[in-house]
């Protein structure tokens, strides 16, 4: 077991996680407001853009192979390295579907 230190950019807050537990569950057990939502690695409600270092989340379907490169699902991704993440931040696809939403909602409301 190796631990790694994850940096949250912008907040100041910073845990250190082993490459056997997942980013969302030591923020948990640390106390950090990390946001989730399904815990299985589909509703990207934790993502977190990767700024600097590896992560592994095999197990991250709601992620295109792509984005998991740039996006950690903490409730899925371990460390493989000492961390810098970005929360808040989520994939264009997302961005885009949500965007796309919004304009239908727009459209229905004008109607």
């Amino acid at each position: 077991m190796t631990e790694y230190t994850v940096e949250f950019v912008g907040t100041g807050e910073t845990i250190t996680c082993s490459d056997t537990e997942t980013i969302l569950s030591r923020c948990l057990e640390e106390g950090i407001a990390q946001e989730y939502s399904c815990r299985v690695g589909m509703c990207l409600a934790c993502s977190a853009e990767i700024l600097e270092g590896e992560v592994t989340q095999p197990a991250a379907r709601g992620l295109t192979e792509a984005e998991a490169e740039q996006y950690a699902l903490t409730c899925m991704a371990r460390p493989q390295s000492d961390l810098k993440l970005e929360r808040g931040k989520y994939p264009q696809s997302i961005e885009d579907d949500v965007d796309a939403r919004s304009s239908s909602e727009a459209a229905t409301a004008d109607d």
